[in-house]
């Protein structure tokens, strides 16, 4: 069987206009920044660097705001691949014992045999249908693979 492929959604619609005009934000402040520091006595001004700078910091925001659309999982008959906003998983279907998406989780999770769980930040409950497809899909997979 093919692999799937599962990334979230909604968090996309928000992310990538927010970190766009986080950007668009703080590039319009540089532009702001000329002239005396601020300080009364002072003889310390705002040189381009410091524009360079906040536009630098921007940009920064930015990024930090679209890593929110790393997650991912991928699956396949053999083994299921989570990776989260920080760090992911690469597990075979032996080691998983459900796939769960309870009603009140943020996501789904893989319960693992060892009693520890594995968050699939890919599949969350703001993405509704879509995420109940994808653990539809999973629990396929899980079944099929370990012959349950």
């Amino acid at each position: 069987m093919n692999a799937v492929i599962y990334r979230p959604k909604r968090i996309r619609t928000v992310a990538i206009p927010l970190a766009l005009a986080i950007v668009v934000l703080f590039t319009v402040l540089s532009f702001g920044l000329t002239g005396n520091a601020g300080f009364e006595n002072s003889k310390a001004t705002f040189q381009r660097g410091d524009q360079a700078a906040m536009i630098g910091l921007g940009v920064l925001l930015g990024l930090g705001i679209l890593a929110f659309c790393r997650p991912r999982v991928t699956a396949d008959d053999k083994a299921v691949h989570v990776r989260n906003v920080i760090g992911g998983y690469d597990l075979p279907w032996e080691v998983v014992r459900a796939v769960r998406f309870d009603r009140n989780s943020a996501w789904a999770h893989l319960e693992l045999h060892d009693d520890e769980q594995v968050a699939i930040h890919a599949l969350q409950a703001v993405d509704k249908d879509y995420a109940v497809e994808g653990v539809r899909t999973l629990r396929g997979l899980h079944s099929a693979a370990t012959g349950a």
